[in-house]
């Protein structure tokens, strides 16, 4: 396996968005399913919209290009 396909949920708007890490799956169509199964929970059947599904490259690193701070810096003034 080389891949992975990461599904999240995330919801709210930019001062208080919520992100939960749901499950990691082997091939896309079992995180699609697994999203079937969560919109049947309370909380998830509120915001269908908020699943994503992101896929990965085993042992490769991400983020490569580092992040802005400007949030954390905004919050510590």
């Amino acid at each position: 396996m080389s891949k992975v396909f990461v599904l999240h949920h995330t919801y709210g708007d930019a001062e208080s968005e919520t992100y939960k890490l749901l499950g990691i799956f082997s091939t896309e169509d079992l995180a699609k399913l697994s999203i079937q199964e969560y919109l049947r929970l309370p909380g998830f059947i509120d915001y269908p919209d908020g699943f994503t599904i992101s896929k990965y490259e085993i042992n490769e690193p991400h983020w490569k290009e580092g992040f802005e701070s400007g949030l954390i810096d905004k919050i510590e003034e």
